[in-house]
């Protein structure tokens, strides 16, 4: 069994929210760890697992961020992670997968579906075993406890239900 821990100097975790329905917010968490095991040489048996820490959440505003931390959004205060655990890595064909799974927000699991294209391996300058994968999906907030919401003056919604995720990973290989 290969074990496989994320290189967060060189991965991004990103979502994308419409804000006023006009223009995007995108955000990212800054502090995160995953796993990948598997024992075959194209991943179809990976298991993986991610958490990310709620308060390493980042919009590049701060007055934004806090309100995100607090109970109208994620309650950071009781539900500091969130997690996704692996169900199914199916191969797609030409370097792309379909990675299904449950994700935990808030105390709320859904399951969720991304799809994620690999972007091959390498052996780095240190003998390191790098692997890399791009991944995208979107979710419902609501559905996962996150239904705070605003009418603007002319009705119009201030945060969409709709948020995309993109993952951006290179995991290293453990000796």
């Amino acid at each position: 069994m290969a074990t496989y821990q994320i290189d967060p100097l060189h991965s991004e975790i990103l979502f994308k929210v419409k804000h006023l329905m006009i223009s995007t917010v995108t955000g990212n968490f800054t502090q995160f760890n995953a796993q990948m095991d598997s024992q075959t040489e194209d991943f179809s048996d990976a298991k993986i697992s991610f958490e990310a820490d709620i308060n390493s959440i980042s919009t590049n505003n701060e007055q934004r961020d806090g309100h995100l931390k607090s109970p109208d959004f994620f309650d950071a205060a009781n539900h500091p992670k969130l997690t996704f655990v692996s169900s199914k890595f199916t191969p797609a064909g030409n370097q792309k997968y379909t990675l299904e799974g449950t994700l935990t927000i808030r105390g709320n699991s859904q399951p969720i579906t991304l799809a994620v294209n690999y972007g091959g391996t390498m052996v780095d300058g240190y003998g390191q075993t790098k692997v890399g994968f791009e991944a995208e999906g979107k979710l419902s907030r609501k559905s996962f406890g996150l239904t705070w919401d605003a009418v603007t003056e002319a009705g119009g919604v201030v945060v969409a239900d709709e948020v995309k995720l993109l993952l951006n990973i290179q995991l290293t290989k453990q000796a």
